[in-house]
């Protein structure tokens, strides 16, 4: 006795599919594509079916796939937000941008005063996300500027890059961090009266964790709970995501029993890939490994264990990334190797001979050179087909890297969000003109026979491939100026890295990405086709919603 089947009509189905790319009607049996054709005929013999025609004015193409993202896209929203851009959270509630210190220090006290009405503690810390020191030129975030939201308060902001905090003297003390410390990234006063103290800025996971093994983790290496998750999947249905990474995440006992127990639930609309943290961890690398590969067997459809997170630098307009020369633009010394070279090497190959894949973080020229070289060596003593290792952001990746990593192997997911939200600071502070025209290579990757994805790092920045897709293809920033013009690539390219490419550097192309046979029944639905609009206006094609193997989430509507 067969299935039930259902076709769905469409006003068009964009496949994905280069043997078929368009189609008007889809069959779905067991939450999989059973067949996709421009009528019911070809489904016919496939037995009884009934018709949907729900999304016949819409168009359908596979679900979105965000190949780097975090599940505290969902979760940060429970701290005030003190980003540059105006944000939106899960709820609908609009947050304004914030454009000057004075803004950001009125937003906290606010807070605090909201704090205070509501008698909670002082020893409560304050904690807000979202800062970019880069919009403000030379000024950075201190504890001159912090200690006028509370003197007694810990105050802690967490920089949009996830690699940053700032912090006011209460924290500083409370955390024990003093003109003695000497762990790499704590930022101190150049000049002046304080010259040689803690000035408060925090930089990458040594530095950070002073503050964080006070009041726990926060910012986006912060654990996620039920509610951050429901609304991460709310905010992937409004994106048209259908598939989506966590891509730090501990894998701890309590973690995973969240993430299990969540993604079983029918009414959660996305499916999760979690990446283990192989950096600044618990586990040495042989005990990371063999953890990972234990939770391998509990994979189901909306889960799925196996990736490895991997992290050599740190961000570039942060100042913590590592640049070859000539360096920093503006001059500033040259960034932290958050995992030492030889160390990277190492660990990579550990996790490599254990049968896992790994996606490495690198941002500046020379992490991502590091990386490349470490992997050469690895792959050379222990040689493993389509293992898929993955280059995450690889923002300064040049053609003769992307040659490299073509004969290696590799893929490139790269972060072309950044063209939009730093482009106009890499040109004038970190990189300089010559080396932010080639910014996320999108067209030297492909060019070069290198596997290509792009992705938002949301809550870097926020989640929506189409944006992230539009980026690639126009690359403007908020100036209007074009950053590398030919860097460009084309639509019905842009959307394949965000489908097929992006699948692919998941090893999930086998399952999700494209619309045909055997597939799993993930579609983003659109309420335009954004083929057939212009280059510059596709990102604003309103999504409908989702269906993840087979099953139909509507978008929320604020």
């Amino acid at each position: 006795m067969s299935s039930h089947t259902t076709v769905y009509v469409a006003r068009k189905i964009l496949t994905m599919n280069p043997r078929q790319p368009t189609a008007t009607h889809i069959a779905v049996r067991d939450g999989r594509v059973l067949a996709v054709g421009d009528d019911l005929e070809r489904m016919r013999g496939w037995g009884r079916f009934d018709v949907d025609e729900r999304f016949k004015e819409h168009v359908l193409m596979p679900g979105l796939v965000e190949g780097h993202c975090h599940l505290k896209e969902g979760g940060m929203w429970v701290w005030p937000y003190l980003g540059w851009f105006d944000r939106r959270g899960p709820d609908g509630r609009h947050w304004p941008g914030v454009q000057s210190m004075d803004m950001a220090v009125a937003r906290l006290r606010e807070i605090d005063a909201a704090m205070e009405s509501q008698a909670r503690p002082a020893q409560e810390p304050l904690i807000a996300w979202g800062f970019d020191p880069i919009y403000f030129g030379a000024e950075r975030m201190t504890v001159e500027h912090l200690d006028r939201v509370s003197s007694a308060r810990p105050v802690v902001v967490a920089h949009s890059n996830g690699h940053l905090m700032s912090v006011n003297s209460a924290m500083l003390r409370l955390a024990g961090i003093t003109s003695e410390n000497d762990t790499e990234g704590v930022m101190r006063f150049a000049s002046g009266p304080r010259a040689g103290e803690p000035n408060g800025e925090l930089q990458e996971p040594a530095a950070m964790f002073l503050v964080q093994r006070k009041i726990g983790t926060v910012g986006l290496l912060g654990p996620v709970d039920e509610a951050g998750m429901r609304n991460f999947a709310a905010m992937a249905c409004m994106q048209g995501v259908t598939t989506a990474t966590d891509m730090v995440n501990q894998l701890t006992p309590s973690g995973c029993e969240l993430l299990e127990r969540v993604c079983a639930d029918p009414q959660f609309g996305v499916r999760i890939l979690p990446a283990f943290q192989a950096f600044h961890g618990t586990h040495g690398a042989a005990e990371g490994a063999a953890h990972v590969k234990s939770l391998v067997s509990r994979n189901s459809d909306r889960l799925r264990y196996g990736l490895v997170k991997m992290m050599i630098d740190g961000s570039i307009q942060g100042f913590s990334a590592r640049l070859r020369w000539p360096g920093y633009f503006n001059g500033a010394p040259n960034g932290i190797w958050v995992t030492a070279p030889a160390q990277y090497e190492a660990h990579f190959e550990t996790y490599h001979r254990a049968g896992l894949h790994i996606h490495t973080h690198t941002n500046g020229d020379e992490a991502s050179l590091a990386a490349i070289d470490a992997i050469e060596r690895v792959l050379a003593r222990a040689p493993r087909p389509d293992h898929r290792h993955t280059i995450q952001h690889g923002q300064m990746l040049d053609a003769p890297m992307c040659r490299r990593m073509a004969c290696l192997g590799l893929a490139a997911n790269l972060f072309a969000n950044h063209v939009w939200y730093w482009g106009d600071q890499h040109a004038e502070v970190t990189m300089g003109p010559d080396r932010a025209e080639r910014i996320n290579p999108c067209r030297t990757v492909l060019e070069s026979g290198v596997p290509l994805a792009i992705h938002s790092d949301a809550p870097v920045t926020p989640l929506g491939p189409l944006f992230t897709a539009w980026c690639a293809v126009n690359r403007l920033t908020p100036s209007g100026r074009v950053l590398g013009a030919a860097e460009r690539i084309t639509v019905p390219e842009a959307l394949r890295a965000i489908t097929l490419g992006a699948a692919y550097t998941l090893r999930l192309d086998h399952e999700v990405g494209s619309l045909e046979c055997g597939k799993r029944a993930d579609f983003c639905v659109l309420e335009d086709d954004p083929l057939a609009v212009d280059a510059a206006a596709f990102k604003d094609v309103a999504v409908w919603g989702t269906v993840l193997s087979g099953r139909v989430f509507p978008a929320r509507r604020h």
